[in-house]
């Protein structure tokens, strides 16, 4: 693997885990809201990774990672008695979003230190290159 690659890999991680924070924050901002357009509470959603590859005169390389898709978590939602909200039904229950906000909390800390993991191997790359350069002078 050239360092060029061992780059392209990491910066895709820091793509994908940027993307995964956003979408953790949408999930706390909504974690309250209990009427979507829809008419629906809003429901917590999930990124879906895939393992990107590039064709080499070898075959197939691993060339990093990409989010295939943004998925919705079909977990049930839950129910809160509340008869004073106005998306109240006949029992006096509110259906709240699908959301927990320590597990969201707890997935954000694994997305910040994936990502940083992915920029110390971008900073190690880059002094692993000015080293070799530094080699051949």
């Amino acid at each position: 693997m050239s360092l060029f690659n061992a780059i392209d890999i990491s910066s895709s991680g820091m793509t994908a885990q940027q993307l995964r924070v956003d979408i953790i924050s949408n999930n706390i901002a909504n974690a309250d809201t209990t009427r979507t357009a829809d008419g629906q509470p809003y429901r917590r959603e999930i990124p879906i990774f895939a393992e990107r590859f590039r064709e080499t005169m070898n075959g197939m390389t691993p060339a990093g990672v990409e989010v295939v898709k943004v998925a919705k978590d079909k977990s049930p939602f839950r129910e809160v008695y509340d008869p004073t909200n106005p998306d109240a039904d006949k029992n006096g229950y509110v259906k709240m979003p699908n959301v927990n906000v320590l597990r969201e909390m707890v997935d954000l800390i694994a997305a910040q230190r994936t990502y940083e993991a992915n920029a110390t191997v971008v900073s190690n790359v880059k002094a692993m290159a000015s080293a070799a350069v530094q080699i051949g002078r």
